[in-house]
């Protein structure tokens, strides 16, 4: 049951102007919504000169590198955590599980949101963290220079899919429209971030589809890579964020499944759907969440045993529907 106290833009900025030496978290196996909105909230908070700086379980992918993040490295005690983009508290990892255990404030824009933390700034409307982000800057008043500009243009690009998901609304247009006028590098950001594609993660699509396997007279497309198959493909975490959408994209599927194997041997499932086909719904009843096309979650076990408790849901989903 969630014990978080739902609070506005308004009164999110006010807890903050009193917070000194905040810790940013973003969730484990880090994307451009998570990063991109901590990098331009530190931005803002240390341009105020508040102490800040951002916390992840796992390595920053290099690519990341233009957000110039300032990364925790202990040199101040927190004494205000704040979660970014952090649906619920299993998705920090253990390596922060000091912080996650004790959230004062958590930036979110996925309606499954646990409500772990003290307070909430919840929009499930928003397509991203970051147009949240866009938000408080604004109101702030804080300058939303190229930097700033770019790191929130990764949030809400990368989190829409180039703009090509379901939760794209007009709003994300206009937030988007906002940050090119403030100076992202909207050019070289799309080549880096939907555009270049490394070996490993050539080798990983490759994996994907020769694992690739159709259920339930072709509506359902489920792939799967165990951890083996990663380590030879010499994949990074962020190599393997843009095979999730491969299972979904095939026509006639209307439910896709990505299932992962983490290191310590559990799967991390992504569940990607159609327009009226209920992600969150399948991720939900498997301890997870998410949004109605893109959700996910993680399951102890054996793939075989992890694979039938995912199909077990999408057959329920997909015979409501039907």
């Amino acid at each position: 049951m969630s014990t978080a106290e739902n609070i506005d833009v308004t009164e999110a900025l006010s807890r903050l102007y009193k917070a000194e030496d905040i810790l940013l978290l973003c969730h484990k196996n880090p994307d451009g919504d998570t990063l991109g909105s901590a990098a331009a909230l530190y931005h803002a908070l240390t341009r105020l000169g508040k102490t800040a700086a951002v916390l992840c379980a796992d390595p920053v992918p290099p690519r990341y590198d233009y957000m110039k993040l300032g990364l925790f490295d202990r040199s101040f005690e927190p004494s205000y955590v704040v979660a970014i983009d952090v649906a619920g508290i299993q998705l920090f990892g253990d390596a922060v599980r000091e912080f996650s255990d004790r959230v004062d404030l958590c930036i979110d824009h996925h309606p499954s949101n646990g409500g772990y933390a003290d307070a909430l700034l919840l929009d499930g409307t928003a397509a991203a963290t970051a147009e949240l982000v866009y938000d408080m800057l604004c109101e702030m008043g804080a300058e939303i220079d190229p930097l700033v500009a770019s790191c929130l243009y990764t949030g809400v690009s990368t989190d829409t899919g180039c703009f090509k998901f379901a939760n794209t609304t007009a709003r994300t247009h206009i937030v988007a429209a906002k940050l090119i006028e403030a100076g992202a590098d909207v050019a070289h950001l799309n080549s880096v971030l939907f555009e270049n594609k490394s070996r490993s993660r050539l080798a990983v699509e490759k994996l994907a589809l020769e694992n690739l396997e159709y259920h339930f007279d072709g509506r359902c497309a489920l792939t799967h890579l165990t951890k083996e198959e990663i380590a030879a493909t010499g994949a990074q975490p962020d190599d393997l964020e843009g095979v999730t959408g491969m299972p979904r994209a095939i026509e006639g599927v209307s439910v896709g499944i990505t299932m992962r194997q983490q290191p310590a041997g559990s799967y991390k499932i992504s569940v990607r759907t159609e327009l009226g086909t209920d992600a969150a719904a399948i991720a939900a009843h498997l301890g997870g969440g998410g949004h109605k096309q893109a959700a996910g979650c993680e399951l102890l076990g054996s793939l075989e045993n992890a694979k039938a408790a995912v199909l077990a849901e999408v057959e329920k989903v997909l015979c409501r529907g039907s």
